[in-house]
């Protein structure tokens, strides 16, 4: 029997017009570098007596199909992700396009996503998906990578791939070096790392039913948090911490003009972070974020993605 290896595993995922039903065509290849998302069922121990000190045969529990799942930040596959994180964008462009995605929507589209083993061969089908959070990093050095959680409906084997000519896109992946980090628009100087996380605050709808299956997983509250690690060359965000002030951040990579991804914090407030001297090399204060509605613009978030890609797919 052949050992499934991941250096030849394939990744295939497409938006449902039904929740949690797989569509039989429109699915994109795309690239990631780990695929936790999976089906568990517990065994729960039997409580039955009378029968002896023997146990009486375990029970299943109820199904979870939940994971996370680390994708490349590359600035052409990345955006079905953010189609998925928060809705439909705006599109403009002819042949270099600008994508504008905004948090609040009141729907998310939910995704069929099958992982495929070919070594085994071993294909699986999660379906339902929606992605609950959406984390990225930013710093120095290393490797351009988004890690997202999803809930799913289930799980589903298969005989055959679900697209034989699924949409692929060419690698254009961001390095570390092209990160940006702003404070109301102006490059905020000293930043040692960041990080920026979107959650959707999914809701499982954990209703009884026969097959085990949730009935969904609802966006509820929105979240916007994250943090920035600072060498301390003033006093201006330590200032802006105290005092609480607003202010807008942009967390993103530029490559050239027409090739960028930028999130946008619109109304975000520091906490007063903590200022220790732990030795002679140069003091690090970590602020930590929350954004917020901004009254103005009736939105906490907006990421700018601009690439060659006309678009991500049929709306769901």
């Amino acid at each position: 029997m052949a050992l499934g290896f991941g250096a030849n595993a394939r990744l295939m995922a497409a938006y449902e017009t039904t929740y949690g039903s797989p569509p039989s065509d429109g699915y994109h290849r795309l690239g990631f570098s780990r695929y936790g998302l999976s089906a568990r069922q517990p065994l729960l121990e039997n409580d039955l007596l009378g029968e002896g000190r023997d146990p009486a045969p375990a029970v299943l529990g109820a199904l979870t199909c939940d994971g996370e799942v680390a994708v490349p930040c590359d600035a052409r596959q990345i955006g079905f992700w953010l189609k998925a994180l928060l809705g439909e964008p705006t599109t403009t462009g002819t042949t270099n396009f600008m994508h504008s995605f905004q948090s609040g929507g009141a729907t998310i589209p939910s995704l069929s996503l099958q992982a495929i083993n070919p070594d085994v061969p071993l294909r699986r089908t999660h379906f339902g998906a929606r992605v609950d959070s959406f984390t990225l990093p930013l710093r120095r050095d290393g490797l351009t990578s988004a890690t997202l959680s999803l809930i799913a409906q289930g799980e589903s084997t298969d005989n055959v791939d679900r697209d034989l000519t699924p949409v692929s896109y060419n690698a254009l992946r961001f390095g570390s070096f092209q990160g940006t980090i702003r404070r109301n628009g102006t490059a905020m100087g000293r930043v040692v790392s960041a990080e920026i996380v979107y959650r959707n605050g999914l809701d499982r709808i954990e209703t009884i039913r026969s097959d085990g299956l949730i009935d969904s997983a609802e966006p509820t509250v929105a979240a916007c948090t994250g943090n920035i690690v600072v060498r301390v060359d003033g006093t201006t965000l330590i200032d802006a911490a105290t005092a609480g002030t607003p202010m807008e951040l942009d967390f993103g990579y530029v490559r050239d003009a027409n090739t960028s991804l930028i999130f946008t914090v619109h109304e975000a407030v520091l906490s007063r972070p903590s200022v220790p001297i732990e030795g002679p090399s140069g003091i690090q204060v970590t602020f930590e974020f929350r954004g917020a509605k901004d009254p103005t613009l009736g939105r906490m978030l907006t990421a700018i993605l601009k690439n060659d890609v006309a678009a991500y797919g049929a709306t769901p």
